[in-house]
């Protein structure tokens, strides 16, 4: 028996962790080397009564069983520094949540103490693009307003959906930082 079903999205109970897959399984879909994507979670329940055009475009039916639906946003500006950019953001009250996914580089902990001290930060990231043990890694990382968060990590060199991982805890700073565009 397996963890998929028909689509290939894992199978998850818990409905942010479904969004979280759902949103990994798409960014999959474009390959690899793909710019960070911001998305807006809302209430699939209510996208269907009070949108119901845009539930239409999105193929949400009455027989969509998910209770929360990601929504693609605009691009995220070229150049600007993630940080900065979800700075400016401000979510309506009818999205519930949000999303993000973003490729990065990422080195063991060992490799820790082989990093030379003084280094700026394009120093560091020429350092760790050229490391031997670096590997690449797409973060799905979500958050509602209520707090709860899921992250999905899926590694380039095990480019599987049986292979990713989730976690509410994964990546905390990023969700730190997404959790931020829903304070006033």
């Amino acid at each position: 028996m397996t963890n998929l079903p028909v689509d290939g999205t894992p199978l998850a109970a818990d409905p942010l962790t479904r969004a979280v897959l759902e949103i990994d399984e798409y960014s999959a879909g474009l390959g690899w080397d793909q710019p960070a994507r911001l998305f807006a979670l809302v209430d699939t329940a209510k996208l269907r009564a009070q949108e119901p055009s845009l539930a239409a475009q999105l193929g949400i039916d009455d027989s969509t069983t998910t209770s929360l639906t990601p929504v693609e946003q605009d691009e995220i500006p070229a150049g600007v520094p993630l940080d900065e950019f979800l700075g400016t953001i401000a979510w309506p009250d009818a999205v519930t949540g949000c999303a993000l996914t973003v490729e990065r580089l990422m080195l063991p902990p060992s490799a820790e103490d082989s990093e030379p001290a003084g280094m700026d930060e394009a120093q560091l990231a020429k350092w760790v693009a050229e490391h031997p043990d670096r590997q690449e890694v797409r973060m799905t990382v979500a958050v509602l307003r209520d707090g709860r968060r899921e992250s999905a990590l899926r590694l380039r060199e095990k480019d599987s959906t049986s292979e990713v991982l989730t976690g509410s805890a994964l990546v905390p700073g990023l969700a730190e930082a997404l959790a931020a565009t829903f304070e006033a």
